[in-house]
């Protein structure tokens, strides 16, 4: 049986929520909420009834809070799911998923570095300097849940990765980080493009093979980096 899962956002008033048509819902006095987090236990609950999912705008994306059901339905879902994952077959289950996991993002993080490497183009003479800087940004773009453009899948790798370059550069090389930028519509961007063509100016010099300024802020960094991994290797 198909149940109704009617997107809604909280209203103004207390137990009110309203629909994306406009419509108000009073919330039932035998429901309760179940926060997002555990996928197993939200599908357990939309598979025995009605439930409302709260959602609201942050970042221009919808987010999801999680949703509202029968306290009833909340409650035995806890208790069939929690019986399910105590079975021997859901650990062999669960154990094979997470090695299936873990040898995707082994892999994506091998073919993630090797796209920023690519980004970079160079000189042979600083080969490995991009080797370097390649595994620097991979292990700040890639970790799973990090919210960084790395993890998104809506564009190519290859753009994944000019974005993260940027991103990292951005942050490691500029003072972005302690800039005083005015509330004004479009101005954070303004000076995301001016400081992303500063950066495309000093990965040049790389490219080119020419020999970095005293103050060049990528060598100063790379430097550090260098300094600061020699011990381990």
């Amino acid at each position: 049986m198909a149940h109704k899962h009617c997107i809604v956002r909280p209203g103004k008033t207390s137990g009110i929520f309203v629909t994306d048509s406009g419509e108000q819902l009073i919330l039932p006095d035998d429901w309760a909420f179940l926060a997002a987090g555990d996928a197993a236990i939200t599908k357990s609950v939309k598979s025995k009834g009605v439930t409302w999912v709260v959602q609201i705008r942050r970042g221009g994306r919808s987010i999801s809070q999680g949703i509202w059901a029968k306290k009833s339905d909340i409650t035995e879902s806890h208790r069939e799911v929690e019986a399910k994952r105590k079975t021997p077959e859901y650990a062999r289950r669960r154990k094979a998923e997470l090695a299936r996991r873990t040898a995707k993002q082994e892999k994506y993080v091998m073919d993630f570095c090797a796209a920023v490497v690519c980004f970079l183009d160079f000189h042979p003479r600083y080969a490995a300097e991009a080797e370097l800087l390649g595994r620097e940004i991979t292990e700040h773009a890639t970790p799973v849940g990090s919210g960084t453009v790395a993890r998104t899948e809506r564009i190519p790798i290859v753009a994944r990765a000019e974005a993260a370059t940027i991103a990292w550069m951005r942050h490691q090389t500029t003072s972005y980080d302690s800039m005083k930028i005015a509330r004004i519509k479009g101005k954070r961007r303004e000076i995301r493009r001016y400081l992303a063509e500063q950066s495309v100016e000093v990965l040049r010099g790389y490219r080119q093979g020419e020999d970095p300024g005293e103050n060049c802020p990528l060598k100063n960094v790379l430097v550090k980096t260098s300094c600061m991994l020699s011990p381990h290797e």
